[in-house]
C-alpha cells in the first residue's frame, strides 16, 4: 500500500487557538502501529493542552477509532493490518503523536479492537478514557462528576469490580447515571452534599474518584471520608489532574493521590510544570487492560459516552473547545469525523 507522505493534522498554534496544518505521517517506532484515523473524541484536557499546556507546532488529541494500515517491528500478532481500533494517545505533547489529524501511531499493545458491527467508530472513539478499577467486593465507592466522560466509564467499571457507587451530577443525569449501575446519585450543587454522602453510605466510606480535579471538589471528596481508626487503612481520594496541596493537609488519615492516564505509556514526562517519571508498572497494566476492554466492549458490558456529532471534522475543532469551555457539556462526547 502506497502511503501519502503529509497528513492533515490540528497542533497548536497562538491565542488558545489549534491550526489546521499539513505535517508528515508519522515515523514508526518499534511495536508501534499506523491507523488510518476515522472518528476522534475531545476531552478537556485537550483544549486545556491547547491553552496553558503545549508549545505551538505540537499536535493535539488523545482518543480516536481508525483502522490500522500498518505495523511497525515487533508489533504484537493480535492486530493485525485491516483491524478497526481505537486508542489513547498523549495529545499535545509531541509533535509526531497525536489523535486529531488524519493518521497517528500509536503502541500495538495498547490498542483494542472493535467490530464495526457492534460498535460505530464513533461509539469506539469515546470509550479510550476507560480506566480499570480493581476493588473488593460490597464496599462504597464515591465517584465525583458522574457525568463526566470519565465518571461515565468509571460508574461502569466500579459495578463490574463489586463496588456500590455513589455519585454527584445534576438532576438532569440522574437517570441516566442508575442505568449505569450507579446506587446512590446526588445534586452536586446541594449545599449539604458532604453530609448526603456520609448519609448514604452509612459514613463508611473509604475511596473516592474525583473525575473532576478542581480545588473544591477534592476538598468535598476528603471531608467525605469516614475517620479511620489508628492503625487501619488509612482514606484514599484518587484525583484525575494534580492533587491540590489544600485538599492533601486537610486530614492526616485520608491519602490524596493523582491518577494520570499519561503514565500509561511508559515514558517521563512532563504535565503542569511537574516531572512525572516513566511506569513501567502502568504500561504494564494499561497492556493488559486492552483485551479485556475489547471483551467488555464486545459483549455489552461497558457502553460508550453518548456521542455529540459535531460537523465541520477537523475544522470544527476550535467551535468545539469554546462550547466545552463554556461548561456546556455534560453527559455526553463530541466526536468528530475525520475520514
Amino acid at each position: 500500500m502506497v502511503f501519502p507522505v503529509v497528513m492533515q493534522a490540528l497542533v497548536v498554534g497562538e491565542g488558545k487557538k489549534v491550526e489546521l496544518e499539513q505535517i508528515p505521517i508519522p515515523t514508526l517506532e518499534i511495536n508501534e502501529v499506523l491507523i488510518r484515523i476515522h472518528s476522534i473524541a475531545q476531552n478537556p484536557t485537550d483544549w486545556k493542552h491547547t491553552d496553558f499546556l503545549s508549545p505551538v507546532g505540537n499536535v493535539i488529541g488523545c482518543d480516536f477509532s481508525g483502522t490500522v494500515v500498518k505495523l511497525g517491528a515487533d508489533s504484537i500478532s493480535r492486530v493485525k493490518v485491516g483491524d478497526t481500533v481505537a486508542a489513547h494517545v498523549h495529545g499535545g505533547n509531541y509533535k509526531d503523536r497525536g489523535a486529531f489529524a488524519q493518521y497517528a501511531k500509536a503502541d500495538s499493545d495498547l490498542v483494542w479492537k472493535f467490530s464495526p458491527s457492534v460498535l460505530s467508530f464513533e461509539e469506539a472513539a469515546t470509550m479510550n478514557c476507560a480506566a480499570f478499577i480493581g476493588s473488593p467486593k460490597n464496599e462504597w465507592i464515591l465517584i465525583y462528576g458522574g457525568s463526566t466522560s470519565l465518571g461515565l466509564f468509571s460508574i461502569q467499571l466500579a459495578k463490574l469490580s463489586g463496588y456500590k457507587v455513589v455519585t454527584t451530577t445534576s438532576p438532569k443525569n440522574f437517570d441516566l447515571l442508575k442505568s449505569l449501575g450507579a446506587d446512590i446519585v446526588i445534586n452536586y450543587r446541594d449545599a449539604d452534599i458532604i453530609e448526603q454522602i456520609q448519609k448514604a453510605t452509612e459514613n463508611s466510606l473509604k475511596l473516592a474518584f474525583d473525575t473532576v480535579g478542581e480545588t473544591d471538589t477534592q476538598i468535598i471528596c476528603v471531608k467525605s471520608l469516614a475517620p479511620t481508626p489508628d492503625g487501619a487503612r488509612p482514606g484514599k481520594v484518587m484525583v484525575s489532574l494534580i492533587p491540590n496541596e489544600d485538599a492533601k493537609a486537610l486530614r492526616k488519615d485520608v491519602i490524596v493521590l493523582n491518577t494520570v492516564i499519561y503514565t500509561a505509556f511508559g515514558r517521563s514526562f512532563e504535565l503542569a510544570k511537574i516531572q512525572f517519571p516513566a511506569s513501567p508498572e502502568d504500561r504494564a497494566h494499561m497492556a493488559s487492560w486492552m483485551p479485556k476492554l475489547e471483551e467488555l466492549a464486545a459483549k455489552g458490558q461497558i457502553k460508550p459516552n453518548p456521542a455529540r456529532l459535531w460537523p465541520g471534522g477537523l475544522g470544527a475543532v476550535n467551535e468545539g473547545f469554546q462550547y466545552m469551555r463554556e461548561g456546556k457539556v455534560s453527559a455526553e462526547k463530541i466526536v468528530y469525523n475525520v475520514h
